[in-house]
């Protein structure tokens, strides 16, 4: 009995085998940033964020627009910095800076911007937002929570896009919904820990083969679940509506996606020119297998920073808000 299943055939990363610049990665942003501005508007059309504001200014579409364009806009910066400075150990990006947003390959193919990050493109949008806000002098936590209460359902397809490529995929396991990703890397059949890890799993190995690939976490469905569908129901269901005051929901959104990144880690390999940036004492180190909680990759260092970050934004955000109260209570008894 076969206790994994194989990726599917049918999956190209590209829309039109053999035409590169359709490719169902860059198709998913166009869903995802249209799921999220869909979501956004509705909030804006029921009045919720215009509630939240209370600036007694018109939301138009104009402004709509212009804030989701500062936000994807440094997004995409951030991310494709982030995705280019901090996880490619090559050194290329620093010595020729003018590739980061360069979509051809040496040789003229058009590769598109691959390598793009989260945590940057966190760190990049957060910025856009802020600034359009100060620029238009616009509540910023009140139009951030509605953008956080829209972006979960939006990132579910980033991550389909990372299935479809199939890449950003999990350690090697053993469980029975382990997957066979066609370009994963392939393990010797000269290591015990493999020869023990086939007889348990029971793959077929062709006679004289000397590797063999391994069934894996199809993490990238975790975190399309989780950290998109999961994160956004709770958001959108039980605090949207509930919030105590102006960027409590950034601050949930901060917090859960930390948390829920962090728990998938663990099942997410690391990139392997990295690996673990702490590794536990007594393990191997070795980036395709789960050996201790204490090592710790880079993407979990990050989320260790968006939860602190995210209890910072409620500290803050909730003394703004008593502070602004008690100036508003002050001017009323005047």
């Amino acid at each position: 009995m076969f206790l994994y299943v194989e990726y599917p055939t049918w999956i190209s990363p590209e829309i039109i085998p053999g035409f590169g610049l359709l490719r169902w990665y860059g198709l998913m942003y166009v869903f995802a940033f249209a799921t999220a501005y869909l979501v956004f508007q509705r909030q804006v059309k029921k009045g919720e964020l215009a509630r939240a504001e209370g600036l007694g200014r018109a939301i138009t579409d104009d402004d709509v627009v212009g804030f989701f364009t500062w936000g994807i806009f440094g997004l995409l910066i951030g991310a494709r910095m982030f995705g280019t400075l901090v996880y490619d150990t090559s050194g290329i990006y620093l010595q020729k800076p003018w590739l980061i947003f360069w979509p051809f390959s040496q040789g003229g193919q058009w590769t598109g911007l691959m390598g793009m990050s989260y945590h940057g493109g966190f760190v990049g949008g957060l910025l856009g937002m802020i600034l359009w806000a100060l620029r238009h002098k616009r509540s910023f936590f009140a139009w951030c929570d509605t953008m956080t209460a829209s972006i979960p359902l939006g990132y579910t397809f980033g991550r389909l896009g990372n299935f479809m490529n199939g890449e950003l995929y999990g350690r090697v396991t053993t469980s029975r919904i382990g997957m066979v990703f066609p370009n994963a890397e392939r393990f010797s059949l000269s290591e015990q820990w493999v020869k023990d890890f086939v007889a348990r799993v029971g793959i077929h190995v062709p006679s004289g083969a000397l590797t063999v690939n391994l069934p894996r976490h199809p993490s990238q469905l975790y975190e399309a679940t989780f950290e998109g569908i999961v994160l956004w129901a709770i958001i959108w269901f039980i605090f949207r509506t509930r919030k105590p005051f102006n960027g409590f929901i950034s601050g949930i959104y901060t917090i859960g996606y930390g948390f829920i990144r962090f728990v998938i880690e663990y099942f997410r390999e690391p990139d392997a020119d990295i690996g673990y940036r702490i590794v536990a004492a007594g393990t191997s180190g070795k980036p395709y297998l789960y050996e201790s909680l204490f090592s710790l990759s880079t993407g979990q260092l990050f989320c260790l920073g968006m939860i602190a970050g995210g209890i910072a934004l409620i500290v803050i955000s909730g003394a703004w808000a008593k502070f602004k109260t008690n100036r508003n209570g002050a001017r009323s008894g005047k």
